[in-house]
């Protein structure tokens, strides 16, 4: 008989200060930044609890609180060639408030002295400025406004106390999310009319931390859901699942890493003056080969990234284009970067994750322009060359937007100026002559591709391949 998870139930009565505002309640924050900080509590004197704020109006999670903030993380994958499989209880998070149901309580929140950190994650679109949040003495939609009104009510509180300021680390997937969120909180700053003192509290005692984070985090194990269970002997109606690797890095000053200390635990956070390379490594070979394998593999009849990487031609095509191709591109030490990418190819044929190949195609010519596009003019720079299976991916991400295979419809998912633009060339030009036209549409590309020395007729050679290799499968 399965028991309820709670604090009387796992006689959980260790009750630690809030030191951390989350905004936000799903998945990846509880799998990834709580999970750390669990961590942080059992192996260093961190001792700090984590008090979550709900972004939205829906409330999706009542079972925190009915839980009492409980619930397992279960990481499995593969490891250094090994199978892992770890539940780990999660006792940090002491709670969640509503701000819509608990305005008084969220604005208390910002009152508590122990208070160090704010993390979030409302995704990209989450840390947006918005002109309809123009009211002070009303609760904001967005993220960030809400954020403006409790940092205004501590440095209220406490007088301008240059002590009591914050280090915020956001962990949206954008670029320099840290410098985004202040120029954000500045923005509400200058629409409500706030008072210089607390603009210049606001910038010179609060730590603003550019952040990049990384684990696959794909939430409820429904599939394992009873094994879970079954080894933990609690009903857990929150539990996540995650895989085995993480790495979060933060750009962040030195005393953070003393009040947030990390390294004293052996977790995989990396501080650094500079994130860009990390950022670009990231983007490059871990985002630049998903974006890079799918249509090459789609197009040979495979389905999932794991089934891509172990097949003999595609395994064989993303290792050498990823160690030959992406690699020399980038400035981080070698080994670095080598590590990197084993461990990138290992998160990928990782058999308890299931990733379709048509949910990373969505929306693939903006992240071949992101992800791919740069590593080819940058390996084109250095050494005189196209680097041929990136070349050959671009290849077949033209035939792929045709929208069918030889009778079979493709997944193709993109805006409507690009599903256009695609449409017009495939229906209205013979075969040949696809390779020049769509290279030259800055529609597509925002930039006339055919520039790039030798691009056309090489992009042209591959189609003739891929053509020519149809529905060679080498399962």
């Amino acid at each position: 008989m399965l028991k309820k998870l709670n604090r009387t139930t796992t006689n959980q009565k260790t009750i630690r200060p809030i030191k951390v505002l989350q905004f936000g309640d799903g998945n990846f924050l509880r799998g990834f930044a709580d999970w750390v900080i669990d961590i942080l509590n059992e192996k260093t004197d961190f001792n700090g609890d984590i008090q979550i704020i709900r972004p939205l109006r829906k409330d999706r999670f009542k079972t925190i609180d009915e839980q009492d903030g409980l619930y397992h993380v279960q990481v499995r994958g593969l490891q250094n060639g090994k199978i892992v499989s770890e539940n780990r209880l999660i006792t940090c998070v002491a709670g969640a408030i509503n701000p819509y149901t608990e305005f008084l309580q969220f604005l208390k929140s910002a009152e508590n002295p122990d208070l160090q950190f704010i993390v979030s994650n409302t995704t990209e679109a989450g840390l947006v400025f918005n002109s309809s949040d123009n009211n002070p003495d009303e609760l904001p939609e967005s993220f960030p406004a809400k954020l403006a009104l409790l940092l205004f009510r501590r440095f209220t509180v406490f007088h301008g106390d240059p002590e009591r300021g914050l280090v915020l680390m956001p962990c949206e997937l954008i670029d320099k999310n840290g410098d985004v969120l202040k120029k954000i909180l500045l923005q509400y700053c200058a629409l409500w009319k706030l008072p210089d003192a607390f603009i210049q509290w606001l910038t010179h005692h609060n730590t603003f931390c550019n952040s990049l984070v990384d684990r696959i985090v794909p939430g409820f194990p429904k599939e394992t859901i009873a094994e879970l269970q079954a080894a933990t002997g609690f009903e857990d109606h929150l539990a996540v699942s995650a895989e085995p690797f993480y790495l979060w890095v933060i750009e962040a000053p030195s005393f953070v890493q003393q009040i947030f200390p990390t390294a004293t635990a052996g977790l995989s956070v990396k501080y650094v003056n500079d994130l860009t390379p990390y950022s670009t490594r990231k983007v490059r070979i871990l985002n630049g080969a998903h974006t890079t394998l799918v249509p090459v593999a789609y197009l040979r009849g495979l389905r999932t990234v794991k089934e891509s990487v172990d097949d003999f031609f595609t395994g064989e095509f993303i290792r050498k284009a990823i160690s030959e191709e992406i690699i020399p591109t980038l400035d981080l030490p070698a080994e670095e970067l080598r590590q990197f990418a084993d461990d990138v190819l290992e998160r990928f044929q990782n058999p308890f994750i299931k990733h379709e190949l048509k949910s990373i195609a969505m929306n693939s010519i903006s992240k071949f322009r992101v992800r791919v596009l740069p590593s080819i003019k940058e390996y084109r720079k250095r050494t005189g060359k196209l680097p041929l299976r990136l070349v050959y991916s671009l290849a077949a991400l033209i035939r792929f937007y045709k929208g069918d295979w030889y009778g079979e419809q493709l997944p193709v998912n993109d805006s409507t100026e690009i599903l256009v633009a695609f449409k017009e060339i495939w229906n209205n030009h013979p075969a040949d002559a696809v390779p020049q036209l769509a290279l030259a549409d800055k529609t597509i590309w925002g930039e006339d591709l055919t520039r790039i020395e030798g691009l056309a007729e090489c992009v042209k050679k591959s189609m003739s391949e891929i053509e020519t290799q149809k529905n060679l499968t080498t399962r």
